[in-house]
């Protein structure tokens, strides 16, 4: 017997969640923060006193201020007291529709691995990168990007608040949704892994060290030793794409040369940049493939000459990586898949 279809809503661990986890309790997790700017505050008024100040000079409640900015253990529970009234807020007006679709909620934690096949669509508790993230594991289900605080989310893939949610899901359902079609960037490997990307892939070793492969684009195949390669899509393209754009223009500057134009591509864009970020010329390695674009049916091929940490990066999230070590042959284009963003429009 087939289960009934359901409305899937993602939801995320808060930064509270997390020191939860680590420290036991919040309680716990709100002392360890409060040890820590105690700590502060002791150090601070060390190094004041060895400056030549005296005991009378100092103002505890300052220092005690500064340090408290720093550590601030009370945004962490105003934080998760939003977000968990988002959440509950939603989910009550969900199952107020009486739409007959059961309403199941996924941690991102678990995204990987569940299965979208019964859902009808997806609705996402912002930030906006966890849309980026579900869109990867959706296929093409209508996506709805809710805003749990528009005070600390800028909302560019959340279009819907909190108390919208439930009619954007009524519209998506009665077939009266506006969408986006994001286009996606695919890296699949030569053993037969696959992974999609809704911002970028970053190419190249995990930790700091250079990272060594064969790139072929253009007809075209060099060896090269940089920091690694970035390939963007049209929606990455304002984010870590925009970094490179960034470090240009400052040395543009520094040497009093005019600034190259920036690509701003369109979420629709089929088309995907690549960059190599910090090709380093030696008698093993080149730096004449540096920057191009993959329109559709395209291929960046790179082949791994790193016999361990070598990686590609879905998006900037660690835990969405393919293995990419000596041997590994990865082809990069443009995905079929696209991401249904509903908009607000």
């Amino acid at each position: 017997m087939l289960s009934s279809p359901i409305i899937a809503v993602v939801t995320r661990e808060t930064r509270l969640a997390g020191l939860q986890a680590r420290w036991g309790t919040a309680r716990a997790a709100k002392f360890r923060i409060q040890h820590f700017a105690g700590h502060e505050v002791a150090v601070r008024r060390k190094a004041k006193i060895a400056a030549g100040a005296t005991e009378e000079d100092l103002d505890a409640l300052a220092l005690e201020e500064e340090a408290d900015a720093l550590a601030d253990a009370d945004v962490y529970e105003s934080e998760d007291e939003r977000y968990q009234n988002a959440v509950q807020h939603v989910q009550r007006s969900l199952k107020q529709l009486n739409l007959g679709y059961r309403i199941k909620t996924i941690d991102r934690a678990f995204l990987p691995n569940f299965d979208f096949q019964g859902a009808v669509m997806v609705v996402v508790i912002g930030p906006d990168g966890l849309v980026a993230n579900a869109a990867k594991y959706a296929g093409e289900l209508p996506i709805i990007g809710v805003n749990p605080d528009p005070s600390a989310y800028d909302g560019v893939l959340l279009p819907f608040g909190v108390r919208e949610a439930a009619s954007a899901v009524r519209r998506t359902i009665e077939r009266r949704a506006k969408f986006r079609e994001v286009t996606l960037a695919e890296a699949t490997t030569n053993d037969d892994q696959r992974l999609l990307a809704f911002n970028d892939f970053f190419v190249g070793a995990a930790s700091h060290v250079s990272a060594r492969y064969t790139l072929e684009a253009d007809g075209r195949s060099e060896p090269q030793s940089s920091s690694g390669i970035l390939i963007s899509t049209g929606a990455g393209s304002t984010g870590w794409l925009s970094s490179v754009f960034n470090m240009n223009a400052g040395l543009c500057r520094l040497l009093g040369q005019p600034e190259p134009p920036r690509v701003d591509l369109a979420w629709e864009d089929r088309r995907l940049m690549w960059v190599v970020r910090e090709p380093f010329v030696s008698r093993h390695s080149g730096a004449d493939l540096t920057a191009g674009f993959l329109n559709e049916g395209d291929q960046l091929v790179v082949g791994s000459q790193m016999p361990t940490g070598g990686v590609i990066f879905s998006d900037g999230v660690e835990a969405d990586y393919l293995e990419f070590n000596s041997g590994s042959i990865a082809r990069i284009q443009v995905a079929k898949q696209r991401a249904r963003l509903v908009s607000a429009g």
